[in-house]
């Protein structure tokens, strides 16, 4: 997967300031998504 050079600096910003990887970052946003789109249902199986 690759990210556009700014989204990538941003997603390094936050993984520094919190002391986790990007990898971490991109996964809990990714969850933090699917939550959203699906809140009643929970995780799509």
């Amino acid at each position: 997967m690759t990210f556009p050079p700014e989204l990538y600096e941003m997603l390094e910003a936050i993984a520094r300031s919190k002391k986790v990887s990007v990898a971490w970052v991109v996964r809990d946003a990714t969850e933090r998504y699917v939550a959203e789109q699906w809140p009643l249902l929970g995780r799509p199986q």
